[in-house]
């Protein structure tokens, strides 16, 4: 079988080298994302889309958390939109999740086109690729993997919800759902999410199976199709499937712990019940923003437990936000490296470069900077308590979607400071920089200066 080269046309070879093509990649991910909203917006605004009229800033802010697979809504989104209405909100999410890029070289491929050098920079972009000769592969295997996982998962919810809802308000039900959950938007179509199934087994598992999928990383589902044994995984794929295990366990047993006795979450359920809940809200809190236990109500120990999975989120070429897991992990081993002062990062065998810590290190500064920013500019905006205002920021630009109540009523400034955290989270606050600082080559070097840190 002949493999895929991408065309270099002589405008593009002469550009290659220089520096429009490294600010380009960033700038047309972001373009290709705001059309998106712009578009969805649009659609949001139409009168067959509600039942009545919404403002122009609610339907940005409804296309934006679709786009960027968030879920925090301004509006509810069950009541608010028709039929119409609901269906662009899936296609948003699931546009959104997916990536442009997936569809489009599929779509390029289907029609018998070849993808240029600038359209081949972009994907690899957005698919943190590095060799263009996979990514038509790549693109394939992630569409038919996601349609394939989101079909299995529309059938279970259809057939457990069609006795209790009837057939044809389940089979909508259940596609929506499964779309949201497989992208980790968290869109529901009542506002109070999935608290109604806190101790249903099937629908806990369904979508924690869809959340957990999804936000993984469909280079890591790759790599195990492919390979199959641990020992031949990639280091991320190993470091990816670890930090996921650990992360889950321990929310899991946390959360069991803190919320054991609250009479407002998990006191009242059985011993069942508490494991499902607890599990449940561990795996969508780092990414999914689906809820079954009202979020207002946990003990400020677990808010602040869900902060820190919420900030830390999935995986990377996956539906989930966050900083990812892998990201953390570096920047958490690095640290224990150089408390010990070995000098090289080991892990499975592989040494990790000191341009991935550094990688690690300014998306983690890059965020943290985001969030403050926009906590101080809420606090001016918006008359809410602290806990509200940092729990609403770090779920907007790690694109969770949970909220402690703060997101209905949010003054018009306090949306677009929230729109402005969502696109950011999705794009990637570190592509966003490459975006705004264009990469310069230095010619000259000076000498090592020795600075007091801490």
């Amino acid at each position: 079988m002949e493999r895929w080269q991408p065309t270099i046309s002589p405008l593009e070879r002469k550009l290659k080298g220089s520096r429009k093509i490294a600010g380009a990649p960033p700038l047309i991910l972001c373009v290709s994302f705001l059309l998106l909203i712009i578009v969805g917006a649009c659609l949001l605004k139409l009168p067959i889309a509600t039942h009545e009229s919404i403002s122009w800033v609610h339907s940005v802010f409804t296309s934006t958390s679709a786009v960027t697979v968030t879920g925090l809504v301004v509006v509810d989104t069950g009541t608010t939109f028709t039929t119409f209405g609901l269906i662009v909100i899936v296609l948003l999410i699931q546009l959104g999740g997916l990536g442009l890029m997936t569809l489009a070289i599929v779509t390029l491929i289907a029609l018998g086109g070849k993808i240029s050098f600038l359209q081949s920079t972009v994907a690899r972009e957005a698919f943190n690729q590095t060799d263009a000769s996979t990514l038509v592969s790549t693109a394939k295997a992630v569409l038919i993997f996601s349609l394939s996982i989101e079909l299995a998962g529309m059938l279970i919810l259809f057939i457990s919800w069609t006795e209790s809802m009837g057939w044809q308000t389940s089979l909508f039900h259940s596609f929506f759902y499964t779309v949201s959950a497989f992208n980790n938007a968290g869109f529901a179509l009542s506002a109070d999410s999935l608290t109604p199934y806190v101790a249903d087994p099937v629908t806990n598992v369904t979508i924690i199976g869809l959340v957990t999928i999804g936000g993984l990383g469909f280079s890591v589902w790759i790599d195990l199709v492919k390979r199959r044994r641990w020992a031949k995984l990639a280091l991320y794929s190993k470091m990816m499937i670890l930090g996921t295990v650990i992360l889950n366990a321990v929310a899991v047993i946390a959360i069991y712990s803190i919320e054991y006795n609250n009479p407002n979450t998990l006191a009242p359920l059985s011993e069942l019940g508490k494991w499902l809940a607890s599990g449940f809200q561990a795996v969508t809190t780092r990414t999914a923003g689906f809820n079954t236990l009202v979020i207002n109500q946990l003990e400020d120990a677990t808010t602040a437990l869900m902060l820190a999975l919420m900030f830390i989120g999935g995986g990377s070429m996956s539906t989930a936000g966050g900083i990812k897991v892998v990201t953390f992990m570096v920047l958490i081993l690095a640290t224990y490296d150089y408390l010990k002062r070995d000098g090289a990062l080991h892990l499975f065998g592989r040494e990790i470069s000191k341009n991935t810590v550094n990688k690690a290190l300014a998306l983690t500064v890059i965020s943290v900077s985001v969030t403050w920013l926009a906590i101080f500019g809420l606090l001016l905006s918006e008359s809410a308590a602290l806990l509200d205002v940092v729990f609403e920021s770090v779920s907007a630009l790690s694109t969770v979607g949970l909220s402690r109540g703060l997101t209905a009523s949010l003054s018009d400034l306090g949306e677009f400071i929230i729109i402005a955290l969502m696109f950011i989270g999705r794009i990637g606050p570190l592509t966003l920089t490459y975006f705004l600082a264009t990469p310069r080559t230095k010619k000259l070097r000076y000498p090592d200066a020795k600075i007091a840190i801490g």
